[in-house]
């Protein structure tokens, strides 16, 4: 997969949004949102979400460490800043040590810690983003690392194999509280991971930098296109078209209930085609 990173276009877009008050590292996490939103191989539309941990500042003044991540209705690929609200960290990463949370509390404590609370909710995957240290995080559906996660119920050797030890394995759990604290566990038993492969599911990469973490995500969705197309089977069979199309009477025979299609079949199979029960709208 072409890496689309380009330092002018980034650099542009910093501009831009500085202009309008937002801060340079919420500025690159909308231009790689982008870049990842925009590719159909990545992500799903409206599927996949980013965030990035700064400070923000509330509506009486005070200054708190937030996670910015991807809201719910929002578009990737062509996502502005106010799709990515900014949610107080402290609180999330309080609930890890709940022994469980209902996705309903889930969605209560993260809409309660809005910076803004006339923001979107924000994704139900925000726990794991919370739970990963990085500054930046990425999460794609990758077409590639899918083909590779959905084979069957022994896809961890495969996704082992095929990712190596720079990336943690995260079996299936549905997305919310209990995803999101498995991961962190796997994350936490070997933190020099640049990610995480998750189970039927899709793929983590996170880094310091916006740049960082996007490139990791390239790289490792190129690892599993370049496993998938080498050890892929094409199955395509080549037909030769017919030089003209049959005409109506030719079409006709094979369309009525006891056709000759039919006759023929049952004189090579043995196969009767008055002994199939015929439907009630053969005889209206």
């Amino acid at each position: 997969m072409k890496n689309l990173w380009k330092d002018t276009d980034a650099e542009a877009l910093v501009a831009a949004y500085g202009q309008k008050g937002v801060e340079r590292d919420l500025a690159l996490r909308v231009y790689t949102t982008r870049l990842l939103g925009g590719e159909p191989r990545l992500v799903l539309h409206g599927g996949g979400n980013t965030s990035v941990k700064l400070e923000a500042t509330d509506l009486v003044g005070d200054h708190w460490p937030v996670l910015c991540v991807k809201g719910s209705g929002w578009d990737m690929g062509v996502i502005e800043p106010q799709g990515l609200p900014a949610v107080k960290l402290a609180p999330l990463l309080k609930a890890r040590a709940l022994e469980s949370l209902s996705d309903e509390d889930m969605v209560s404590l993260q809409r309660a810690n809005l910076i803004d609370p006339g923001s979107p909710n924000p994704s139900v995957e925000t726990l794991l983003h919370a739970f990963l240290p990085q500054k930046f995080v990425d999460h794609t559906h990758s077409t590639a690392v899918l083909a590779i996660v959905d084979q069957g119920d022994d896809s961890e050797a495969l996704i082992r194999k095929v990712f190596g030890p720079k990336m943690g394995y995260v079996p299936y759990i549905k997305p919310g509280f209990d995803l999101a604290k498995a991961a962190a566990e796997i994350y936490d038993q070997d933190p020099s991971v640049e990610g995480l492969i998750l189970d039927k599911h899709g793929i983590f990469t996170f880094a310091e930098t916006a740049k960082d973490a996007y490139d990791l995500m390239i790289r490792y969705v190129t690892v599993a296109e370049d496993y998938v197309a080498q050890n892929t089977a094409n199955p395509l069979v080549p037909v030769t078209l017919p030089k003209r199309l049959p005409d109506p009477a030719q079409i006709a025979p094979c369309c009525a209930g006891r056709s000759r299609c039919a006759t023929a079949k049952a004189a090579s199979t043995g196969w009767s085609a008055t002994s199939v029960r015929r439907p009630r709208s053969w005889n209206s």
